[in-house]
């Protein structure tokens, strides 16, 4: 997506406080987290070099293929573990890549899963962990405790004594005061290790970030960008809809207006003759206009002439009056954009508030517009329950055939427990 990752919070925190940082909290969950790190990414190596010998050597019987599948697939719990396990240097949880799959059976998901861009960026991410993240770990916990002993070394020797004590290879400690110097670098390598702690880990974050975390390329519930090939043509599409506007305004409309006065004068001439025959026309005349009221509803949805006259903001303005939700609706734009542009992004905004108002469980909605690079970029963000997904129905999916005549894109982010949001961009070229 285009909009600015969030950083990484223990440089964050870093660069925020450069010399408190050592004596802050970040610096205990660092170590704990790269001490985890290591041990998982031992454990993690033994199952992926058993389970890879094990397929190797079973495949000539067919069953090893089955083990091989494993070491495929072994990438999604292990990314699972490592998303645990950010939180304790992450405040904000990573989302899971994958695409829901309620009720699907367990080929169904098997197959889904390996057709997944975000399974192989996990298993590479399991490679990397069990190596070359593993080793580092490792190296940064044996110099953490090596700081550690010698800071404590003084106490070490007092309570080993008479006993020799060997700091260094070869060189013996005379006593408590003698291990006093050892006792600085530790101090000092303590401090270094600090400092060392939050780059490392900052970097195993990153990296995590971007291997298992939701990308627009996938298919899942996290982010799903919902794109289709130029189909129809965009012109033909327009003046067939405004044609059936027109015929609707100009035909069956104005028939309705029209029987709704003949009825009304009816009733009129009845007033003084069988009060039956009022009620039946009184009944009449009443549906008439709620018939007239349904008919004008839904040619103001097919085209609202507020839309025509007034432009994107005021349409939304409007439609954001009459939602069931209160909508916050800020679209500042620099003037008219074309009348293709305005149309689809005013039906996605449309869409996308049916859609909070029917399934999200919404209390409130912001929908914000600018234009950007030469295009328009519309948000419409709820906060609902979340956990949509666009590919289950057909009204987005209408909307981005819409969308893709125009050459721009339409993206849904949508985590479990929300927020959901709707992002369109359209060139405001309108071709």
């Amino acid at each position: 997506m285009n909009e600015d990752p969030q950083p990484v919070a223990v440089w964050a925190a870093l660069r925020a406080h450069p010399l408190r940082f050592p004596f802050s909290r970040w610096t205990p969950r660092c170590w704990a987290y790269l001490l985890v790190g290591g041990l998982s990414g031992v454990l993690l190596l033994a199952v992926l070099a058993l389970l890879l010998a094990l397929g190797l050597l079973l495949s000539v019987v067919g069953v090893g293929l089955l083990v091989l599948l494993a070491v495929a697939l072994a990438g999604i719990p292990a990314g699972a573990v490592e998303r645990w396990r950010l939180r304790l240097v992450e405040p904000v949880p990573l989302p899971d890549p994958h695409r829901r799959l309620p009720g699907a059976g367990r080929r169904a998901v098997v197959r889904t899963r390996l057709r997944e861009r975000a399974t192989w960026r996990e298993l590479a991410h399991a490679a990397l962990a069990a190596t070359v993240l593993a080793a580092a770990s490792l190296g940064f916990t044996a110099a953490l405790l090596l700081a550690g002993a010698f800071t404590v070394s003084p106490l070490v020797v007092w309570a080993l004594a008479p006993e020799t004590v060997m700091l260094i290879p070869g060189q013996a400690v005379a006593g408590p005061l003698a291990a006093l110097p050892f006792t600085a670098a530790g101090l000092a390598g303590l401090l270094l290790c600090a400092y060392a702690g939050a780059l490392l880990t900052g970097a195993q974050v990153a990296l995590a970030r971007l291997l298992l975390g939701p990308r627009e390329d996938d298919l899942g519930r996290q982010v799903i960008e919902l794109t289709r090939s130029r189909a129809r043509l965009a012109d033909a599409f327009e003046a067939e809809r405004r044609r059936i506007e027109r015929d609707l305004h100009d035909g069956a409309q104005q028939q309705l207006v029209a029987l709704s006065m003949t009825l009304g004068l009816a009733e009129y001439e009845l007033r003084d003759s069988d009060g039956r025959a009022v009620q039946l026309v009184t009944r009449a005349r009443g549906e008439a206009r709620q018939a007239l009221e349904q008919l004008r509803a839904l040619v103001r949805g097919i085209h609202p002439q507020v839309l025509t006259d007034h432009g994107l903001a005021a349409a939304v303005a409007e439609v954001a009056l009459r939602h069931p939700i209160p909508v916050t609706a800020d679209i500042d734009l620099p003037g008219r954009l074309p009348q293709p542009v305005e149309t689809t992004a005013y039906f996605t905004v449309t869409e996308a508030l049916t859609n909070a108002a029917k399934h999200s469980g919404a209390t409130a909605i912001a929908v914000h517009g600018r234009v950007e690079g030469g295009r328009l970029v519309v948000r419409v963000t709820d906060d609902g329950r979340g956990g949509a997904d666009p590919s289950a129905g057909a009204g987005l999916a209408g909307l981005a055939d819409r969308v893709a005549l125009l050459r721009g894109r339409l993206m849904v982010t949508s985590p479990t427990g929300g927020p959901t949001t709707l992002r369109l961009e359209v060139p405001c070229s309108g071709s």
